[in-house]
């Protein structure tokens, strides 16, 4: 078995957890975002709400992999595998002694969509399993419950070694401290896994750069069968600080003849501090919603901490002796990474948005961490306003009369994804920001809640969903067979993350609006009455103009598809007699303009799908479009708003005989006038910008009148009777 040297261990040392070999049996179902140890993968994803287990392992790429590198003679290997519109493709299982030439143990062509357990038999001298995605033409592959079996004990010697209950492969570490010149034992355990014969021990010598701080104070000469016995190391540091030597048992174990165990002495409370700390901190491939950083290591620094603020200068710094994960808080700096590496990428990142970052070296692990904390690297970058192709939009001219057939062909045809990836690119590659104890947090759209999760993230775990703006049921195409594989249903540009019970549920297929009599709230979102007294649902304040864009972005992209009209519904079913209005709609537009979050997930779907929501890109384009028909709106926004104004004012009731209430959706009113038929003003007044105006009208006589009410939209109108 491949020993790893002392010289690679000085080189490598704290990169052992990613590098370091499992202990068998070892197994994994994909429950967690952490390799087991001596587990690696190429960046596969997850299905969240399948498996033998859920999650399970998603391999969609030529080359995606899954490998695993185990420390002794393997049993048998078992695991479930399935392929999802799987076709014309090879996806193999390899074994390999040393991890460089691979031998086929099983090979898929046609694997079953139903998850099947299978079981292969690697060879004993076999030290690495690979599963890897071949060749791929179509489809993908979900694995799941894999489990590398102990080879079964046999008669000839084999050590092992263990401190405590912990096995330490060999090219392992053990790790433990002791005042300056004073002596602290650490005992370790030899076993003999063998049944038959005695394990011979010929010795155990300590090497390394400061050897002379450790001695071998007992050593068992023998291990019958199934038998342990002690060895004990002391350690006596001559300075503070880290020490580091190597311990050789020799035996004649037929494959591990030289078992090593890599010694890491703690003179004192605290590792070495490093010297220096890294250097050239550069950004590359700076997007609105992605960027990738990376420094230049210290040759005597172990592992680092980087620190993330937005719009200043980080000044946080670390504790020694602390541990701190990826999401915790020191001083104004969010913890972006920590580790050995020397790059990382941050997430949740916006457009125009300037990130800046400090860099702590670091040695030592656990309570042993000592942090070189004064002068870290430093740097910022800005992400851009926009990543808009240029001159996408230069055939696009609104004074057109085929601008909306015109602005559809830009955003129609495109490249679809799944709506089951939905979790691993928009939770995961977009909408997951970090929080304390490396957890991720997500944010329901329409109420605002914060969910708070362990990776991988999971919908039915969390109770999330993926909300159709465009409800599924108002779609021209809901009755079709198969509608739910079709680009319209699986969109992302018009499906957002919601709390599926108190937000999704509750608006169910009601059109978006202003609630004036309340019958649910669940923290930001409000279900009730407009003004009309149609049953409505209101998304917080924050996401009125990002809901209001999917929405019409949906229709624009799919109108004249298969035939269909994708004008706004009205009605909207026979239960729901109403439809949704398009006025509102284009006001909260105007409202919440994007922001620079949506313009991000603009360029970031943009990425996936190859097409951008053009309502996002240029505001004036709602102006042009009729969304009751899906026909060209000649006046802009002069008709939008005229429309929308007059189909928004409430003049209650009607007809009236001593009191009169006026309301205008989404804006206020700041005068009201009555006129009667033959054109003369009989009652008016200003108004300090109300939402509501209630005003006695108990002196007009009996007639056919009109009210007009100012907004700072314009002026609204309604006939209107006095009894």
């Amino acid at each position: 078995m491949k020993k790893i040297t002392f010289a690679t261990f000085i080189a490598v040392l704290f990169s052992l957890n990613a590098m370091a070999q499992a202990v068998l049996p070892t197994s994994w179902s994909f429950t967690t975002p952490t390799l087991p140890v001596g587990w690696t993968e190429s960046g596969t994803g997850l299905y969240t709400a399948s498996g033998n287990t859920p999650p399970t392992m998603k391999l969609d790429n030529t080359g995606d992999y899954l490998i695993i590198n185990f420390a002794s003679a393997p049993g048998n290997l078992t695991y479930f595998l399935a392929g999802n519109s799987f076709a014309g493709g090879t996806f193999t299982v390899e074994e390999s002694d040393l991890g460089s030439v691979w031998t086929t143990l099983h090979t898929f062509t046609a694997p079953t969509s139903t998850y099947t357990q299978f079981t292969d038999v690697p060879q004993a001298t076999s030290r690495y399993i690979r599963f890897i995605y071949t060749t791929k033409v179509s489809g993908n592959v979900g694995l799941d419950d894999v489990n590398i079996a102990a080879a079964p004990a046999g008669p000839q010697q084999e050590i092992n070694v263990k401190q405590g209950a912990t096995t330490i492969v060999s090219g392992g570490s053990y790790t433990w401290s002791s005042p300056v010149s004073t002596m602290t034992p650490a005992t370790f355990t030899i076993e003999n896994l063998g049944t038959v014969n005695t394990l011979n021990i010929s010795s155990a010598v300590i090497s390394g750069a400061n050897a002379a701080d450790f001695t071998v104070s007992s050593s068992p000469s023998s291990v019958t069968a199934n038998g342990t016995a002690p060895l004990t190391v002391d350690f006596t540091p001559a300075i503070a600080g880290t020490r580091n030597a190597v311990l050789t048992i020799s035996s004649d174990d037929a494959d591990e003849a030289s078992y090593v165990v890599n010694l890491i002495g703690i003179g004192g409370s605290y590792a070495t501090e490093p010297a220096a700390q890294a250097t050239s901190l550069n950004f590359t491939n700076v997007k609105t919603y992605r960027f990738n950083a990376a420094f230049t290591s210290s040759a005597s620094a172990e592992e680092y901490i980087v620190l993330r603020k937005t719009g200043s200068a980080v000044t946080g710094v670390p504790a020694d002796g602390t541990v701190y994960q990826r999401g915790d808080l020191i001083g104004d700096g969010q913890v972006v990474y920590s580790g050995p590496g020397t790059s990382f990428t941050p997430n949740y990142i916006a457009a125009n948005t300037t990130y800046h970052f400090a860099v702590y070296a670091y040695n030592g692990d656990g309570t042993y961490r000592n942090y070189l904390t004064t002068s870290p690297l430093t740097g910022s970058t800005t992400t851009p306003a926009t990543m808009m192709p240029a001159g996408l939009y230069a055939g696009i001219n609104t004074s057109s009369a085929t601008f909306v057939a015109d602005l559809h062909a830009v955003v129609n045809p495109h490249q679809q994804q799944f709506y089951s990836n939905y979790g691993n690119y928009m939770v995961k590659g977009f909408y997951a920001r970090d929080t304390t104890l490396d957890r991720r947090v997500i944010t329901c759209v329409y109420s605002g809640e914060n969910k708070i999760y362990s990776e991988p993230f999971d919908f039915t775990a969390t109770g999330f969903s993926r909300e159709h703006t465009y409800c599924y049921s108002w779609m021209p195409v809901y009755l079709d067979a198969n509608s739910d594989d079709l680009p319209e249903y699986s969109d992302y540009h018009h499906l957002f993350p919601t709390n599926q019970n108190q937000a999704n549920a509750v608006r169910s297929n009601y059109p978006l609006g202003e609630v004036v009599t309340v019958s649910s709230t669940y923290l930001d979102g409000t279900y009730g009455l407009d003004a009309n007294g149609n049953l409505v649902y209101e998304p917080r304040e924050e996401h009125k103009g990002d809901a209001a864009r999917a929405m019409m972005y949906e229709a624009i992209c799919y109108t004249t598809v298969a035939g269909n009209n994708w004008g706004l519904p009205n009605p909207i079913s026979p239960s729901i007699n109403y439809g949704q209005d398009q006025g509102l709609l284009k006001q909260w537009h105007y409202q919440d303009l994007p922001d620079s979050r949506e313009i991000s997930r603009n360029d970031y779907v943009d990425s996936l799908q190859g097409n951008r929501n053009p309502f996002v890109d240029s505001i004036d384009f709602v102006c042009f479009v009729n969304f009751t028909n899906m026909s060209y709106e000649a006046l802009g926004c002069v008709a939008d708003i005229e429309e929308a104004l007059n189909a928004g004012f409430i003049a209650y009731p009607n007809p009236a005989k001593n009191e009169l209430s006026l309301h205008v959706n989404a804006t206020t009113i700041s005068s009201y006038e009555i006129l009667d038929m033959q054109g003369r003003v009989v009652l008016k007044a200003n108004v300090s910008n109300l939402n509501l105006v209630k005003l006695n009208i108990a002196a007009l006589k009996s007639g056919s009148y009109i009210v007009k009410a100012v907004t700072p939209y314009g002026v609204a109108q309604k006939s209107l009777i006095i009894e």
